[in-house]
């Protein structure tokens, strides 16, 4: 509605989740796969990410993350280049290369999972406990001249 991403229930759990590793909204950057929402909020079509795709990839190639955290199916499907689906994926770190740099992938549950199905929210409470130790690691495996950067994780 207002451009900002995450900013109903499902932004509450993300900001919670978020609190629990010790982050906050302003550590990281937030971005959708889609630039705009799809009418009555339904998924997206393929054409639609394949129209945003470019934006994104741009966003991240611009941003330099060494961890990009996606939340849902279609975010990890679109960044991975699998068609492999969250549930067999989430909590599992796999090396990419985004923006032509080696990045950290780590699918993640969608938060309004958790909000849908109660029982979520435990796994994604003990995915995100290892968000602090991915970031240490991809920081000690960046290059110094990189290191001015704040860490950034891309959700």
């Amino acid at each position: 509605m207002n451009g900002v991403p995450f900013v109903g229930q499902a932004g509450k759990l993300l900001d919670r989740l978020l609190a629990g590793i010790g982050l906050e909204r302003s550590d990281i950057f937030v971005a959708n796969v889609l630039k705009c929402r799809p009418p009555q909020n339904r998924d997206p079509q393929p054409e639609e990410i394949a129209s945003c795709e470019p934006h994104l990839f741009r966003q991240i190639e611009l941003i330099q993350p060494r961890l990009v955290a996606t939340l849902g199916n279609f975010a990890t499907k679109l960044l991975s280049g699998k068609p492999v689906g969250i549930t067999r994926v989430h909590g599992q770190e796999q090396r990419v290369t985004l923006g032509g740099n080696p990045v950290v992938l780590y699918p993640l549950y969608h938060p309004a999972a958790a909000l849908y199905t109660p029982s979520m929210l435990k796994v994604l409470e003990e995915d995100f406990a290892r968000i602090p130790g991915l970031i240490e690691r991809s920081a000690a495996a960046t290059p110094i001249a990189s290191l001015d950067r704040a860490p950034t994780v891309e959700l």
